[in-house]
């Protein structure tokens, strides 16, 4: 029996871009092992188009905020879903989606929790204030959010097959939860990211890199601090960010007068593979992050990589390519000293990259899914 895989992701916008891009590369490889596809979003409005890579649809949904669209009415996906008649779904969404998954388990089909974000920590950073002082470090007021979030996790246990997590901290979220809890690291383009996209220049310069949205949850706010941190120590630097998001006014007022530049959103991949492979050291400092296919590219590219020393970001580097501190700026400037005088950590940064591909991400999440299918069966 062919498997018949239903992908469905809810609170989407236009620079979503590591659960777009886990989604994109997942659903390739379905369709390249021979499994048929649907994809179910938010949309404008409502459309179905076939595709080379299986069925896309979207569902009309409001704008709740930031570009994001949030489908309010589950039972236009269920609709979809009975036409398409699925072995399994895969839900990239912990709430609003959870009528869909109680139909999935009333209709005797395998469901797949999808976990992209930690809750309790994307909650917190989303609702946190960054202050500055004196321009020496950004804190972030964490809010006492992760107790209210237990009953919701709870109920996941009861109704989704599997759940599936991308690294050891994303797992800590479940720890009370008996549904089984699967660790599948997700992957990186290696083709695309790739050192010989560029190289950064040897001008004594110190050429820095932030690439992500620039709204709360991915702490742009700490990584623009971390520079403005370096250049106050006296550090020859530049700073280029890429990326678009609500809190760009915030970054500039950080940023102040340092040589840090906001280039807004890159249209194009290999684009943003060059601008990651012409600089020194990558800044992906978000202490929630569940994974960090921003370290990734970043890392695929040749360039060394300064993280948190939370989050499953830090769970990418070792002491060969990359450097993590507490989440202050002060901290955080020192680690990038001390990873420039790492000798061999360019090639170390690619090799690193090399461990984490598509392919072995995909052939877990088949194996998974089937699984769930012969089970159904039986």
């Amino acid at each position: 029996m062919t498997l018949r895989i239903a992908q469905l992701a809810n609170f989407v916008g236009p620079t979503s871009g590591g659960m777009r891009t886990a989604i994109e590369h997942l659903g390739r490889g379905y369709c390249e092992a021979g499994a048929d596809r649907i994809l179910i979003t938010p949309g404008e409005r409502d459309s179905e188009t076939d595709t080379e890579v299986g069925t896309i649809v979207r569902i009309k949904a409001p704008k709740v905020g930031g570009g994001y669209r949030l489908i309010t009415e589950p039972w236009k996906v269920i609709e979809a879903l009975e036409r398409f008649g699925p072995t399994t779904v895969e839900i990239s969404d912990k709430s609003t989606l959870l009528p869909v998954a109680r139909w999935a388990r009333r209709q005797g089909i395998g469901s797949v929790l999808f976990s992209h974000e930690r809750l309790d920590a994307m909650l917190s950073l989303r609702t946190a204030r960054p202050g500055w002082k004196g321009g020496e470090r950004t804190h972030y007021r964490q809010l006492g959010i992760a107790s209210g979030v237990g009953a919701l996790y709870k109920l996941l246990s009861r109704t989704y097959d599997a759940v599936v997590v991308t690294s050891r901290y994303a797992a800590a979220e479940f720890d009370e939860v008996t549904t089984p809890l699967i660790r599948i690291p997700l992957g990186v383009d290696l083709d695309t990211f790739h050192p010989s996209r560029g190289a950064p220049k040897d001008d004594g310069i110190l050429k820095l890199v932030h690439a992500g949205r620039l709204s709360r949850e991915k702490s742009p706010h700490l990584a623009v601090a971390t520079a403005v941190e370096l250049h106050r120590r006296g550090v020859p630097l530049r700073m280029d960010v890429y990326g678009s998001g609500p809190h760009l006014d915030e970054l500039l007022a950080i940023a102040g007068t340092a040589p840090i530049f906001f280039h807004g959103y890159v249209d194009g991949r290999v684009t943003l593979a060059r601008h990651l492979a012409e600089a020194d050291v990558a800044l992906s400092v978000c202490p929630g992050e569940t994974f960090g296919l921003a370290v990734l590219e970043a890392l695929a590219a040749g360039t060394p990589v300064v993280t948190a020393s939370t989050g499953g970001a830090r769970e990418l580097v070792d002491s060969t390519c990359g450097r993590w501190a507490p989440a202050n700026a002060g901290a955080l400037a020192d680690a990038v000293l001390d990873l420039v005088q790492q000798p061999g950590r360019r090639a170390a940064a690619r090799r690193r990259a090399e461990l984490y591909d598509w392919d072995s991400c995909v052939r877990h999440m088949l194996n998974l899914h089937t699984r769930l299918r012969m089970r159904a069966a039986a």
